[in-house]
C-alpha cells in the first residue's frame, strides 16, 4: 500500500517519483551524503582512527531472486555493505546480491572511502585501521590494506573469538540498527538496484546530519 505523500510537497505521487529517478541516476544522494562528511570533518566529529566494515541480508518483498546482480545461482534479498567510522558515522554504503561472499566487497568500499575528498583543503579520508569480522579474514585483502598503509584489524579464523571482537564492532551493529529503522530499507521494494542504493545512500546521509543537528543544538 502506497503511503500518501503530505500536502505540503504539493506534487504528485507519480511526479515525485520521476523526480526521485532522476536525481538518482544523477547521483544527488551520493553527493548530498559527500558534503555531510565533509561539514561533519570540519566540525571535527569524523573519527578515522579506525574505521569498520560489516554486511546485512536484506529480504526482498515477495521472495524475489535478483539474478541480475550476479552470475552465480540466485538467493532472495540482497546484502547491504556499511563502512563507518569508529563512532558508527556511514562512510560509504553499498549493496550486491545475496550469493556475493562479503570479502569481494571489502576493496570496493575502502576504494569509494578513499575516493572521498576536498581537493580544495587538501583533505582526504583515509582510516589508520580497519575492523570486520572473519568473513573477511582472505590473505591477499590483508597484503592489500596493508599496501595502502591501514592496519588490520580483521578477526582470523579458528583463533580469535567473536566475543573479543565486539568489542569494536557494536558500533557498526547500531548503525545498522539506525538504517533498518527506515522502512524503505528494511525490506527491498525496488526491482532495480539503482534505486534501492538511492534510498541507501539518502538513509546514510541523514544519519550524518542527524549528528549535525545535535551539534547545532
Amino acid at each position: 500500500m502506497a503511503i500518501p505523500l503530505p500536502p505540503c510537497f504539493g506534487i504528485s505521487k507519480s511526479t515525485a517519483h520521476r523526480r526521485f529517478l532522476i536525481w538518482s541516476r544523477a547521483g544527488v544522494w551520493a553527493r548530498l551524503h559527500e558534503e555531510l562528511l565533509h561539514r561533519l570533518d570540519d566540525a571535527g566529529l569524523l573519527d578515522l582512527s579506525r574505521a569498520v566494515l560489516d554486511s546485512a541480508h536484506v529480504r526482498a518483498k515477495g521472495g524475489r531472486t535478483h539474478r541480475a546482480e550476479s552470475r552465480g545461482p540466485g538467493k532472495p534479498g540482497s546484502k547491504m555493505h556499511v563502512l563507518s567510522d569508529a563512532n558508527g558515522l556511514p562512510l560509504v554504503v553499498g549493496i550486491s546480491a545475496a550469493n556475493v561472499h562479503d570479502s569481494l566487497t571489502l576493496k570496493p568500499m575502502i576504494e569509494g572511502h578513499q575516493t572521498r575528498h576536498d581537493p580544495h583543503k587538501g583533505r582526504h579520508f583515509k582510516p589508520q585501521r580497519l575492523h570486520a569480522d572473519k568473513a573477511y579474514d582472505i590473505p591477499y585483502l590483508r597484503k592489500w590494506l596493508r599496501g595502502r598503509r591501514i592496519g588490520v584489524r580483521i578477526a582470523r579464523k579458528g583463533i580469535e573469538s567473536s566475543e573479543r571482537l565486539g568489542r569494536r564492532r557494536w558500533v557498526i551493529e547500531r548503525t545498522m540498527s539506525w538504517l533498518t529503522g527506515y522502512r524503505r530499507l528494511n525490506h527491498r521494494y525496488e526491482r532495480h538496484p539503482r534505486n534501492y542504493l538511492a534510498f541507501f545512500g539518502l538513509a546514510a546521509a541523514l544519519c550524518c546530519y542527524k549528528r549535525l543537528v545535535r551539534l547545532a543544538t
